[in-house]
């Protein structure tokens, strides 16, 4: 089952907890809200929301709860990727290529990665 849609502050948050590895709501208050002017409350809201979408999990460590993300590194990012696709490209990657092909600030690391990727859809194509 695909997981509810996340807002790009929320992506960010997920990011820096991954990034932490684990942490409370004090410490993301402090790292990631205080630059941000997000009061405390609202960083612990989004921190529930985000645990009720299930997104990030967390448990309680000498009387204090620990959030870390429930899913693998790069999960989050394939569904937020995922869901622009579905909702703002109509479930087609071509605009996006596209916009890939114009951009002139492509790494070769990148085109790399790109080009490994299409040898996989088309082996995967050969092998249905």
């Amino acid at each position: 089952m695909r997981k509810p849609s996340i807002g790009d502050q929320e992506l960010a948050l997920l990011h820096h907890i991954d990034e932490c590895g684990s942490a409370s709501v004090g410490e993301v208050a402090a790292s990631f809200g205080e630059p941000r002017g997000l009061a405390r409350s609202t960083v612990l809201t989004m921190m529930e929301r985000l645990r009720g979408k299930g997104y990030l999990k967390r448990r309680q460590l000498k009387g204090m709860f620990r959030y870390s993300t429930a899913t693998g590194p790069g999960e989050v990012m394939r569904s937020a990727v995922g869901s622009f696709v579905e909702k703002t490209l109509s479930g087609s990657v071509s605009p996006f290529v596209a916009w890939m092909s114009e951009r002139a600030e492509v790494s070769d690391t990148e085109l790399a990665e790109l080009e490994a990727l299409v040898a996989q859809l088309q082996s995967r194509r050969k092998e249905s």
